[in-house]
């Protein structure tokens, strides 16, 4: 048996480098997913690629009714939902906080903090028809310290800590564990594309080499963590926050020492 037949889980930027690989990796699994997106194309190609057990949802995370939508569909195609996955997100072009307009500013926010307040908000009461389940909140190692020239995805990813930490206290009687999972840098588009308007990616600024484990990671690596935090097997973990970067964020590593 596996670890979530007969479950079924929503995952939002389900056609990304991480979100098709959460999408993947849960089907594989035994459940039923549904992957929202704002790319309908890909959200239905990955969806007909994996067939009956999978829906394609169109969802704007920052759509309040979107989220109504999604929620009903998954409930509707598949009787239930027990797992959310607050995966979207979008970064911006590097800039000092003198030089990022209001409305990067507020774009960033909208969709990185706003769009998991209104998907924690529209699930629960799904999670709790279930009798509970699990949200996962994908963050990032930018939420645990400062990065120059990011500071909406900076702010951004810190709050999600506290509204993860709020949520699995008012949703932890309901059955429903929420947490966080702190990326460093995976090797996707995302960090290996400039933003738009940008010239610069992501990737630019972090090489692995000083990095404990010296490599960029891989959408596989976050899918593995977050599996076990949404299964049975994580069931007395709730308000956490789980790091998944190399050993970035401990600093330079000691090179090894050859016998």
């Amino acid at each position: 048996m596996s670890r979530f037949d007969n479950q079924t889980v929503l995952v939002t930027g389900g056609t990304g480098g991480q979100g098709a690989s959460h999408v993947r990796a849960f089907h594989a699994e035994g459940a039923n997913v549904v992957i929202g997106d704002i790319d309908a194309e890909r959200g239905a190609a990955l969806a007909d690629e994996l067939g009956t057990r999978a829906r394609f949802a169109r969802l704007d995370v920052t759509d309040e009714g979107a989220w109504s939508a999604a929620v009903l569909a998954a409930e509707t195609a598949f009787g239930s939902l027990n797992v959310l996955v607050n995966n979207a997100g979008v970064q911006h072009p590097p800039a000092t906080i003198e030089d990022t307009d209001q409305a990067t500013w507020s774009r960033v926010l909208d969709v990185n903090l706003t769009g998991t307040f209104l998907g924690i908000r529209a699930a629960a009461p799904a999670l709790r028809r279930a009798a509970g389940g699990a949200i996962a909140n994908i963050a990032s190692t930018m939420g645990l310290g400062g990065a120059a020239h990011y500071a909406p995805y900076v702010a951004s990813k810190w709050a999600l800590r506290g509204l993860t930490q709020t949520a699995a206290l008012e949703l932890g009687r309901d059955h429903i564990r929420v947490n966080t999972i702190h990326p460093g840098v995976i090797a996707t588009s995302f960090i290996h594309e400039p933003a738009a308007g940008a010239t610069v990616a992501i990737a630019e600024f972090y090489s692995p080499e000083p990095f404990a484990v010296p490599r960029l990671g891989e959408p596989a690596d976050v899918t593995r963590l977050l599996l076990f935090l949404t299964s049975s097997d994580a069931s007395f973990i709730t308000g956490s926050e789980y790091v998944i970067d190399g050993g970035l964020l401990l600093g330079p590593a000691l090179q090894a020492v050859t016998a």
